[in-house]
Protein backbone atom coordinates (compact mmCIF):
# COMPACT_ATOMS: atom_id res chain seq x y z
CA UNK A 1 0.00 0.00 0.00
CA UNK A 2 1.26 3.48 -0.77
CA UNK A 3 0.60 6.56 1.30
CA UNK A 4 1.16 10.04 -0.04
CA UNK A 5 1.32 13.49 1.48
CA UNK A 6 0.03 16.07 -0.99
CA UNK A 7 0.19 19.84 -0.62
CA UNK A 8 -2.69 21.96 -1.92
CA UNK A 9 -2.56 25.65 -2.76
CA UNK A 10 -4.73 28.20 -4.56
CA UNK A 11 -4.61 31.96 -5.01
CA UNK A 12 -6.94 32.59 -7.97
CA UNK A 13 -10.72 32.52 -8.15
CA UNK A 14 -12.64 30.74 -5.40
CA UNK A 15 -9.57 29.52 -3.54
CA UNK A 16 -11.43 27.36 -1.03
CA UNK A 17 -13.54 25.73 -3.75
CA UNK A 18 -10.36 24.85 -5.64
CA UNK A 19 -8.86 23.18 -2.56
CA UNK A 20 -12.10 21.29 -2.01
CA UNK A 21 -12.13 20.20 -5.65
CA UNK A 22 -8.73 18.55 -5.18
CA UNK A 23 -10.00 16.59 -2.18
CA UNK A 24 -13.06 15.56 -4.16
CA UNK A 25 -10.92 14.54 -7.15
CA UNK A 26 -8.80 12.29 -4.93
CA UNK A 27 -11.98 10.68 -3.62
CA UNK A 28 -11.89 7.82 -1.17
CA UNK A 29 -8.08 7.71 -1.13
CA UNK A 30 -8.12 10.77 1.19
CA UNK A 31 -7.61 9.79 4.82
CA UNK A 32 -7.20 13.16 6.52
CA UNK A 33 -6.99 16.83 5.53
CA UNK A 34 -5.26 19.58 7.48
CA UNK A 35 -6.68 22.92 8.45
CA UNK A 36 -6.52 25.76 5.97
CA UNK A 37 -3.84 28.47 6.18
CA UNK A 38 -3.64 31.78 4.39
CA UNK A 39 -0.10 32.44 3.31
CA UNK A 40 1.85 35.08 1.46
CA UNK A 41 3.03 34.07 -2.01
CA UNK A 42 6.27 32.10 -2.18
CA UNK A 43 8.92 32.64 -4.82
CA UNK A 44 7.09 35.46 -6.62
CA UNK A 45 5.65 38.13 -4.30
CA UNK A 46 3.66 39.96 -7.00
CA UNK A 47 0.44 37.95 -6.66
CA UNK A 48 -2.48 37.38 -4.27
CA UNK A 49 -2.21 35.43 -1.00
CA UNK A 50 -2.68 31.67 -1.07
CA UNK A 51 -4.88 29.28 0.79
CA UNK A 52 -2.89 26.14 1.60
CA UNK A 53 -3.60 22.74 3.10
CA UNK A 54 -2.04 19.27 3.19
CA UNK A 55 -3.68 15.87 2.95
CA UNK A 56 -2.72 12.27 3.51
CA UNK A 57 -4.01 9.74 0.98
CA UNK A 58 -3.70 5.96 0.70
CA UNK A 59 -4.19 3.54 -2.16
CA UNK A 60 -3.00 -0.08 -2.19
CA UNK A 61 -2.45 0.00 -5.95
CA UNK A 62 -0.99 3.48 -6.53
CA UNK A 63 2.60 4.12 -7.50
CA UNK A 64 4.39 7.42 -6.93
CA UNK A 65 3.78 8.23 -10.60
CA UNK A 66 0.05 7.56 -10.07
CA UNK A 67 -0.03 10.20 -7.31
CA UNK A 68 1.60 12.69 -9.68
CA UNK A 69 -0.96 11.93 -12.40
CA UNK A 70 -3.83 12.33 -9.93
CA UNK A 71 -2.39 15.65 -8.74
CA UNK A 72 -2.12 16.91 -12.31
CA UNK A 73 -5.65 15.75 -13.13
CA UNK A 74 -7.01 17.69 -10.15
CA UNK A 75 -5.11 20.79 -11.31
CA UNK A 76 -6.47 20.48 -14.85
CA UNK A 77 -10.02 20.03 -13.55
CA UNK A 78 -9.62 23.30 -11.61
CA UNK A 79 -8.51 25.11 -14.77
CA UNK A 80 -4.82 25.28 -13.91
CA UNK A 81 -2.77 26.81 -16.69
CA UNK A 82 1.01 26.50 -16.38
CA UNK A 83 2.92 29.63 -17.35
CA UNK A 84 6.42 28.59 -18.46
CA UNK A 85 7.59 32.19 -17.99
CA UNK A 86 6.42 32.43 -14.37
CA UNK A 87 7.27 29.26 -12.46
CA UNK A 88 5.99 30.37 -9.04
CA UNK A 89 3.16 32.53 -10.39
CA UNK A 90 -0.52 32.57 -9.44
CA UNK A 91 -2.68 29.51 -10.01
CA UNK A 92 -6.18 28.23 -9.50
CA UNK A 93 -4.82 25.03 -7.96
CA UNK A 94 -1.41 23.61 -7.21
CA UNK A 95 -1.15 20.02 -5.99
CA UNK A 96 2.36 18.87 -5.12
CA UNK A 97 3.38 15.33 -4.23
CA UNK A 98 5.49 15.92 -1.12
CA UNK A 99 6.32 12.38 -0.02
CA UNK A 100 5.24 8.82 -0.78
CA UNK A 101 5.71 5.64 1.27
CA UNK A 102 5.43 2.07 0.11
CA UNK A 103 4.49 0.39 3.37
CA UNK A 104 6.86 1.93 5.92
CA UNK A 105 9.59 2.73 3.42
CA UNK A 106 9.82 6.17 1.83
CA UNK A 107 9.87 6.21 -1.95
CA UNK A 108 12.91 8.09 -3.22
CA UNK A 109 13.13 9.47 -6.73
CA UNK A 110 15.51 11.80 -8.53
CA UNK A 111 13.34 11.93 -11.65
CA UNK A 112 13.18 15.63 -12.66
CA UNK A 113 9.43 15.28 -13.19
CA UNK A 114 8.84 13.68 -9.77
CA UNK A 115 11.59 14.21 -7.22
CA UNK A 116 10.77 12.51 -3.90
CA UNK A 117 10.65 13.70 -1.33
CA UNK A 118 9.72 17.08 -2.79
CA UNK A 119 13.01 18.97 -3.09
CA UNK A 120 11.75 22.21 -1.49
CA UNK A 121 9.25 20.89 1.08
CA UNK A 122 11.69 21.48 3.94
CA UNK A 123 11.86 25.16 2.88
CA UNK A 124 8.11 25.76 2.83
CA UNK A 125 6.32 26.63 6.03
CA UNK A 126 3.04 26.43 4.10
CA UNK A 127 3.71 22.71 3.64
CA UNK A 128 5.24 21.88 7.02
CA UNK A 129 2.70 23.64 9.27
CA UNK A 130 -0.45 22.07 7.77
CA UNK A 131 1.30 18.70 7.63
CA UNK A 132 1.91 18.93 11.38
CA UNK A 133 -1.88 19.30 11.79
CA UNK A 134 -2.41 15.79 10.45
CA UNK A 135 0.86 14.13 11.56
CA UNK A 136 2.23 15.90 14.64
CA UNK A 137 5.07 13.38 14.85
CA UNK A 138 5.69 13.28 11.11
CA UNK A 139 9.06 13.19 9.41
CA UNK A 140 10.07 14.43 6.00
CA UNK A 141 12.27 11.66 4.57
CA UNK A 142 15.88 12.77 4.38
CA UNK A 143 15.25 15.95 6.40
CA UNK A 144 13.89 15.01 9.81
CA UNK A 145 11.02 15.84 12.14
CA UNK A 146 8.47 18.31 10.79
CA UNK A 147 8.41 20.27 14.05
CA UNK A 148 12.20 20.68 14.03
CA UNK A 149 12.16 21.82 10.41
CA UNK A 150 9.45 24.37 11.15
CA UNK A 151 10.89 25.81 14.35
CA UNK A 152 14.65 25.47 13.90
CA UNK A 153 15.06 25.46 10.15
CA UNK A 154 15.28 28.22 7.58
CA UNK A 155 11.47 28.56 7.46
CA UNK A 156 10.97 29.57 11.10
CA UNK A 157 10.43 33.23 10.16
CA UNK A 158 8.06 32.27 7.32
CA UNK A 159 5.97 30.24 9.77
CA UNK A 160 5.06 33.46 11.58
CA UNK A 161 3.36 34.72 8.40
CA UNK A 162 0.96 31.78 8.13
CA UNK A 163 -2.53 32.65 9.27
CA UNK A 164 -4.78 29.78 10.35
CA UNK A 165 -8.26 30.01 8.84
CA UNK A 166 -10.35 27.69 11.06
CA UNK A 167 -13.57 29.05 9.59
CA UNK A 168 -12.57 27.54 6.21
CA UNK A 169 -13.00 23.79 6.36
CA UNK A 170 -12.12 21.32 3.65
CA UNK A 171 -14.11 18.15 3.92
CA UNK A 172 -13.95 15.18 1.64
CA UNK A 173 -17.21 14.44 -0.10
CA UNK A 174 -16.11 10.86 -0.70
Amino acid sequence: MTRAVLSLGSNLGDRLAHLRSAVTALGDTVRVVSGVYETPPWGDADQPAYLNAVLLAEDPTASARDWLERARAAERAAGRVRDPERRFGPRTLDVDVIAVWDGDEPVLSDDPELTLPHPRAHLRAFVLRPWIDIQPYGRLPGHGWLTDLLTDGPVAADALELRPRPELAIESTA
